[in-house]
């Protein structure tokens, strides 16, 4: 059971974020015998609060539609298939962008974070990613990897490929009839083709009230289980306490997001794992140009570089297939992937694993599927994410601004993914056709025509809610901001292990990666501690 919070106690460590990275931090630095406080600026939930249930779900959506909560969020699908409430409130906590470059920031502020509402595909980056400024390689993670993987029960098959490496997983699901059909395809046109790698829908009498994908799921239960960690909900942490000398961090101020009173945290070891724009953010917060005494950034990298992948979808038909097995369904690991081979992208697929009632099928004699594709973006310094001088969100603290567009290569990639989704559907004998050529959507119709998800252009830059970047790992301080071991170069005792710490982005799902780093550089951590 957590501890409660001791104003009075300087911790071994403060972890900041309990989602994916921040929930692996307190599991590593509990486990080698630190005393952990986590700060989490959202609520703690019940589980039956956070995963909510329908028809209730409906009627919540349609509530902050209304009141305008939910306006940029609602474009991804992501946001019709979970509890709205897992979505934050946009108005008390706003951000801006430059009104020709527009941002979907996607953010979950509670307990567990946006691992409750992740997609759970969990692909490890190869040499080839890793070659791209990086100061570790697979080799440096691969232990990391394979603790995590066990742990949590990925699934996905050993598939031998240099450009995507292999897992510690558990048997993968089968195919279905389509994807069988899709692979032979892909056979044919000399393309891998794979069962994905990830987690399986949420099954209470198997996994326990929490889907095994979430933090309360996995590494928040281990570390909360190990009685070495206060958890503090309803912490916003505003800024880094220096010493004089501004070479250690000493702790980290924060507000009680129900009585707005300021509060502090002494620490030895201060990890942030807030999400990649809410860290940087608060690194902005606490730099030296905004708080006298703060972190010193001699090259004025911070915020620079800020990446999200870049993605393309399509829906399309296949003739008959035979049914689906019962029971099937999608998620990380029930859906295929047809992996790059060294173009820098990746398309993830499934065929027969959301067919809707017959009813609502334009096509009803043929087997539906997507593939989407998403594709590596490199660092520029012209994406970045800044303090707007006016706005503030409901604390009052200066918000993001958020600045990132597409460009030439990410538009050379767009082409060559729709090229790559429209030559293995022709070949299957296939169809590509928007989505409400292929479904009936009573009521929703007009959404899907004008969000971004049912939009046949690119998704801007946020909609694949990957952002990654701006407070950069690397082996040059020239072009870096943290060592190897994701230490702030000139304040050791402050780690960055969540997704601002990409050099460069790969293709893949980035989550199981930034755990990965997390439990690398807090092992280190808390070795040096003792």
């Amino acid at each position: 059971m957590a501890r409660r919070f001791d104003p009075a106690l300087t911790y071994d460590a403060v972890v900041v974020g309990s989602g994916a990275t921040g929930a692996v931090a307190a599991q590593t630095l509990a486990e080698q015998g630190l005393q952990v406080l986590v700060l989490e600026a959202g609520p703690e939930l019940s589980a039956q609060q956070a995963l909510g249930s329908e028809p209730r779900n409906i009627a919540r959506r349609f509530q902050h539609l209304l009141a305008g909560r939910h306006r940029l969020q609602s474009q991804h699908p992501g946001y019709w298939k979970n509890n709205p409430d897992l979505y934050i409130d946009e108005q008390l906590n706003p951000y801006t962008t430059p009104a020709e470059q527009p941002f979907l920031w996607t953010r979950g502020r509670q307990v567990g974070g946006k691992s409750l509402s992740w997609g759970g595909i969990t692909l490890r980056l190869s040499e080839r990613e890793f070659a791209q400024g990086w100061p570790v390689g697979h080799e440096d993670l691969a232990p990391h990897y394979s603790a995590l993987e066990q742990q949590l029960g990925v699934w996905g098959h050993r598939d031998g490929l240099e450009l995507l490496p292999d897992g510690d997983t558990q048997p993968a699901a089968p195919f279905t009839p389509g994807e069988v059909q899709l692979s032979k395809t892909c056979e044919s046109l000399d393309l891998p083709f794979i069962a994905s790698r990830g987690f399986a829908r949420h099954r209470p009498s198997r996994d326990g009230p929490w889907p095994r994908f979430s933090a309360q799921g996995g590494a928040l239960q281990a570390a909360l289980a190990s009685g070495r960690v206060t958890l503090r909900s309803g912490a916003l942490v505003s800024q880094l306490l220096l010493n004089p000398a501004q070479d250690q961090t000493e702790g980290v101020l924060f507000i009680d997001a129900a009585t707005g009173a300021i509060e502090q945290a002494s620490a030895r070891l201060v990890v942030l794992c807030a999400s990649t724009i809410e860290t940087i953010r608060l690194l902005l917060l606490s730099r030296d140009d905004h708080q006298s005494g703060g972190l010193i950034d001699p090259q004025g990298l911070l915020g620079l570089g800020l990446m999200d992948h870049v993605s393309v979808a399509r829906f399309f038909t296949l003739p008959a297939q035979p049914p689906a097995p019962a029971g099937t369904g999608l998620s990380g690991a029930e859906s295929c992937f047809i992996p790059n081979t060294g173009e820098g992208y990746g398309l993830w697929c499934a065929v027969q694993r959301f067919d809707p009632p017959s009813v609502l099928q334009r096509q009803p004699d043929t087997a539906l599927g997507f593939l989407i594709g998403h594709g590596e973006v490199q660092a520029d310094g012209r994406n970045r994410v800044v303090l707007d001088a006016q706005a503030r969100d409901a604390w009052g603290l200066p918000v993001p601004h958020i600045a990132m567009g597409w460009r030439e290569p990410e538009q050379q990639l767009l082409e060559q993914m729709l090229e790559r989704i429209h030559t293995v559907v022709d070949a299957a004998d296939g169809m590509v056709r928007p989505i409400e050529e292929l479904l009936h959507l009573p009521l929703v119709e007009p959404w899907v025509r004008t969000s971004a998800a049912g939009s046949q252009r690119p998704g801007p830059p946020g909609y694949y809610i990957h952002e990654l970047g701006g407070v950069p790992m690397g082996s040059d301080p020239a072009t870096s901001l943290l060592d190897g071991w994701n230490r702030w170069r000139g304040c050791s005792n402050l780690l960055v292990t969540d997704g601002a710490s990409w050099p460069s982005s790969g293709w893949q799902s980035p989550t199981l990666t930034s755990m990965a780093l997390t439990r690398r550089a807090c092992l280190q951590a808390g070795q040096a501690s003792h």
